[in-house]
């Protein structure tokens, strides 16, 4: 039931009218989907994750990214892998269920009604988790929808 509500799609990160990378989230982690140049050994690309900062790139050349990130991370949780062209970024959130609007500290924000539904999707994540023998894949809230990490006195954390 719980991966009925998980994320549908990814955004799209656009700079320049150039796609740099693919995003989504769950409660408790954003993940980033960068596709890699050809020809280039996987041993030459890096990323440093820092509790608010990102850097992504191939060794010895000026960083492909290098930003701070919209809301802090546990960089002991949050790793890298390469695979099949795609280097996939697992940042885990330090405030579980926070809602973020992009990755990139005040860049590629989602417009407000997309924001609006993905706070949607992780309240009823976070209902599914708390209640796990619900269904809450159908639900559907009408009008605004509160904060998921801070809602009735946050998420449990045990």
């Amino acid at each position: 039931m719980a991966e009925k509500l998980a994320p549908e799609k990814r955004h799209d990160f656009v700079h320049n009218g150039q796609k740099v990378f693919e995003w989504d989230q769950t409660l408790e982690e954003v993940n980033l989907y960068i596709t890699l140049p050809p020809n280039v050994h996987s041993k030459a690309f890096h990323c440093k994750i820092q509790s608010k900062h990102l850097e992504v790139g191939i060794k010895g050349n000026p960083p492909y990214l290098n930003h701070d990130l919209s809301a802090p991370v546990k960089t002991d949780c949050s790793f890298w892998t390469l695979e099949d062209d795609i280097m996939h970024i697992t940042l885990q959130k330090r405030e579980k269920g926070q809602t973020w609007a992009s990755p990139i500290l005040g860049q590629g924000q989602l417009d407000p009604y997309a924001t609006d539904l993905e706070q949607k999707r992780l309240m009823l994540q976070r209902f599914q988790e708390e209640n796990p023998g619900f269904d809450f894949s159908q639900a559907q809230f009408t009008g605004n929808c509160p904060d998921p990490s801070s809602f009735m006195g946050g998420i449990r954390s045990d």
